[in-house]
């Protein structure tokens, strides 16, 4: 009987990958598995609405120092930002308003105030950096918040403390929902808004008055914060 050849696929050898092949297959998995679990962690922490910004402080045109103003002086905060029991906005205070005390202080012989000397004698605005800034789609109105007995310091942080402002806060929307489901936990009287050193002896059962004597029930429908 006649014998049949093989098929090419029966006659040739398996193929074998070389035994160096085992440790590039090592790393690799290290690889995929180090870049895997960093991207996660981004994700989860490093993008997470509850991290995002915090500690944001960006360099000012003019080396401005909250601890000294508002902390070491004492100023309070609407002198500078004169609207927040107006307005929505937090008013950026005009070069005028910094003049009011530097044409007697610290004028011709600090190269820290050029700008400020050369943005008064042109009219010329200084163009500050914003720090707490929220997305567009998201309505924040300050005097709606102040006028009710939040503190300057529950959504800015311990600003006279702070030598350059940097974002204290998360300011996402979890954020903001935990204060209106619960605002006991920072509501103070009305002259004690802008008080930095203010501390309520028991902060839930002050704010728990407060909120019954103020009428305050905040709103956590989607329409409140995006419009």
């Amino acid at each position: 009987m006649q014998e049949h050849a093989g098929s090419p696929a029966e006659d040739s050898p398996p193929f074998v990958f070389p035994r160096w092949f085992n440790s590039v297959r090592t790393v690799l998995a290290v690889v995929v598995i180090g870049v895997g679990g960093y991207v996660t962690l981004l994700l989860v922490f490093g993008a997470s609405p509850q991290t995002l910004n915090v500690g944001y402080a960006p360099e000012q045109p003019v080396p401005y120092s909250h601890a000294l103003h508002a902390g070491e002086l004492g100023i309070d905060c609407r002198y500078c930002h004169n609207t927040v029991e107006q307005a929505a906005h937090a008013a950026i205070p005009p070069t005028q308003t910094c003049m009011n005390c530097h044409t007697n202080i610290r004028l011709q012989d600090s190269d820290k105030l050029t700008l400020v000397r050369e943005s008064y004698a042109t009219g010329m605005p200084i163009e500050w950096v914003r720090v707490h800034d929220l997305p567009d789609y998201a309505y924040f109105n300050h005097s709606a918040h102040v006028r009710r007995g939040i503190g300057c310091q529950s959504c800015h942080g311990p600003v006279h403390q702070m030598e350059v402002v940097y974002q204290a806060e998360p300011l996402s929307m979890g954020w903001c929902l935990d204060c209106h489901r619960n605002p006991e936990q920072h509501l103070r009287p009305l002259d004690q808004i802008t008080n930095m050193s203010y501390q309520a002896a028991d902060q839930l059962e002050e704010g728990r008055r407060l909120r019954a004597l103020y009428d305050i029930n905040p709103s956590t429908n989607c329409s409140t914060c995006h419009r």
